[in-house]
């Protein structure tokens, strides 16, 4: 895992120091890359690259980055790990290319392979997790790449640069290394600013700077012979701007149609496949040459890892959870129960509330925009327990969106149902009605209705409805905070929201409700809120975290798994399940769901009512003119009279308020 950088000069004439400013760019991200740095450029090209590397295969120097390709030819610097990198090496020889190899590093792998197959045949190949950015000398041309669900950031963008070193368009895993470019200016983005409000996070491809672009999952972007203006509208797949071209070269939406061709009609055999196919991905990416483990909630989707790693490991895996005083967002216990009957070798942290609190005022540097997935916080908590005893931790996340496991998926179709029955003004008086009910009266239900903190969800799902229309728009509701953005928006510009992946088109296998949810979540929820808060957590830490289930053969396996094999009698994951039942009794997991969470809207009522208040401030807001000050302060008042849980709409402000103070 590393972090990487780069620019590409507009001017010719430019008198910047190329190597210098790589090499400042590269070091704001030593967390990403604690072991190594360094950087290459090409000054009558204008170009150059900037690494910062965590070892993890191959320590020596043999990998060290950016890296040339044996005939000079290409240039790549690389964030991330080529699983199969030796099956790589074995199907060059069989194809007759011999290279006199220099270590075993999946860097080096990956130069010969676009030498010999050239840069989009190999990544087809490759199975894994990877950004990078490559320069053809030949042809002048520099390409970048990610993985197929974004597990690996790479923004991307135009700045205008101060007197010496000119326009250039830069690139980078995190946005601090693109600010470190000398004169970067670029101002907030309206829009992505409105669709942070409701999503919480930005969707890809806007970040919060006007100019600067998140390459989105499974996209080849490629400039030619010279750098091209900004683009005039938004940088989407299949996309020409003068010398710039982006495509797809894998595609989410192509696989779930090809996968429904293959629809499995037997679930002995469809549960074969799924095993077999998970279990060679969690041996792969088991592969390193540090110390690695596992996070482990107790929950399925961690403990169906861990099980398959210690099915495949010679010793007692390492497993790590966090433990949190308030009970009900407490994993440890059911976690420990599964740790000692896999034999695990296991490791808890307990935290207090204070410390938890103490990560606050790191996480505006730590995701670099606007983030606001409370859960962000126990995240990086246990990303960095683990990492004072291993290098490398294998997650369960993805589970969720690939086997049906978030209660939207279940509850969702069966409210709407009945909804859709009810004439519209009755239906939003009644859903008024349950709005206004505490959540905390509604956590009685918990155990009727098998979910944990149930007020939490009832809350969710009375607020979501209110104004639906339909399905879809109980969806969006679902997963917004705000749900109209523009209400909070200083800026009366924006007449309309701006549009998102959401209203990218459905491929014709995920028609039905809940695969159409799934695939939205997959498209947008999962790599700009899941992947990223796991990436930053863990790379705060310099750890590197690894998901088998976004192993891409896994994901098609799951696509192939009918509706019927996900959600089964009211429950999600119901092929996952039958799995892991096979190495942990039934009786151990079966237990209400509970989010990785923790409670922020019982302490911004106490122990962060300070810290809120001061962000909030009428003053404030009105001199700082994004947002609108009466309807925060209004939001503010309720949620402090605990008549009403605005806990999601305020931690999006404060963390866009937290953000904007470290960054103005």
């Amino acid at each position: 895992m590393c972090g990487i950088a780069g620019f590409w000069l507009a001017n010719s004439n430019a008198t910047c120091a190329l190597s210098d400013i790589a090499v400042a760019m590269a070091n704001v991200m030593e967390h990403r890359g604690p072991d190594g740095s360094g950087c290459w450029h090409d000054a009558a090209a204008g170009i150059a690259f900037g690494h910062r590397r965590l070892s993890i295969i191959d320590l020596s120097s043999a990998g060290s980055q950016p890296m040339l390709s044996a005939s000079g030819r290409y240039v790549i610097t690389f964030n991330g790990e080529i699983y199969n990198h030796s099956a790589l090496r074995a199907d060059l020889l069989n194809d007759g290319y011999v290279v006199d190899w220099r270590g075993h590093s999946d860097t080096e792998t990956l130069c010969a392979s676009f030498e010999h197959w050239g840069i989009e045949t190999t990544l087809t190949k490759s199975v894994g997790m990877f950004a990078i950015a490559i320069w053809d000398s030949h042809q002048r041309k520099l390409h970048m790449a990610r993985d197929r669900f974004g597990e690996k950031p790479l923004y991307y963008g135009w700045v205008n640069g101060d007197a010496k070193c000119g326009p250039a368009f830069v690139f980078g895993s995190e946005l601090k290394a693109l600010r470190a470019f000398p004169g970067f200016a670029n101002q907030v983005a309206r829009d992505a600013l409105a669709l942070y409000l409701r999503f919480m996070y930005i969707p890809a491809p806007r970040t919060i700077y006007e100019g600067i672009f998140k390459l989105e999952p499974g996209c080849l972007l490629t400039i030619s012979e010279r750098i091209p203006t900004v683009p005039s509208i938004l940088p989407r797949p299949d996309c020409q701007n003068g010398s710039m071209t982006l495509k797809r070269w894998w595609s989410l939406a192509k696989m779930v149609q090809a996968s429904a061709s293959g629809e499995f009609n037997d679930e002995a055999e469809a549960l074969f496949s799924l095993e077999e196919t998970l279990q060679r991905s969690v041996i792969r990416q088991s592969l390193a040459d540090v110390p690695w483990g596992a996070f482990l909630s107790g929950g399925v989707d961690s403990s169906t890892i861990v099980a398959l790693m210690q099915k495949q490991s010679m010793r007692p895996v390492r497993t790590f959870t966090v433990g949190f005083e308030e009970a009900e967002f407490d994993e440890s216990i059911p976690a420990k129960k599964v740790a000692k009957h896999l034999g695990a070798d296991h490791t808890e942290l307990f935290v207090s509330a204070s410390d938890a609190r103490d990560v606050i005022p790191r996480l505006a540097a730590m995701y670099d925009e606007p983030f606001a997935d409370s859960s962000q916080i126990p995240t990086h908590l246990v990303c960095s327990a683990a990492r004072k005893h291993v290098t490398v931790a294998l997650s369960g996340d993805a589970g969720d969106e690939l086997f049906g496991g978030y209660n939207r998926y279940i509850w969702a179709p069966r409210l709407w149902k009945r909804l859709s029955k009810i004439p519209s003004p009755l239906q939003r008086a009644v859903m008024g009605v349950f709005g206004r009910i505490l959540p905390t009266h509604w956590d009685r239900l918990s155990s009727f209705i098998e979910v944990q903190r149930a007020g939490e969800m009832i809350a969710k799902f009375a607020e979501a409805s209110h104004n639906a229309h339909s399905l879809d728009d109980l969806y969006k509701g679902l997963v917004s905070a705000w749900s109209d953005p523009r209400q909070v928006l200083r800026d009366q510009d924006i007449l309309a929201e701006p549009s998102s992946l959401l209203s990218d088109p459905l491929p014709l296998a995920a028609q039905q409700a809940e695969l159409r949810m799934m695939y939205r979540d997959s498209m947008t929820y999962l790599p700009d809120d899941i992947l990223c808060k796991v990436d930053r957590a863990a790379m705060a830490a310099s750890l590197e975290s690894r998901l088998p289930y976004l192993d891409h053969h896994v994901a098609e396996i799951a696509w192939r798994l009918p509706l019927s094999m996900k959600i089964r009698n009211g429950t999600g994951k119901w092929a996952l399940r039958q799995i892991l039942y096979k190495y942990v009794p039934r009786e151990m997991i079966e237990r209400p769901k509970v989010g990785f969470g923790i409670p922020i809207g019982r302490w911004l009522r106490g122990p962060l009512k300070n810290w809120a208040e001061n962000l909030l401030d009428e003053a404030r807001l009105e001199r700082e003119g994004y947002l609108n000050p009466k309807v925060i302060r209004d939001a503010w008042a309720q949620h402090l009279s605990g008549r009403f849980d605005w806990t999601n709409r305020l931690w999006a402000v404060l963390m866009f308020q937290a953000w904007l103070e470290g960054n103005s």
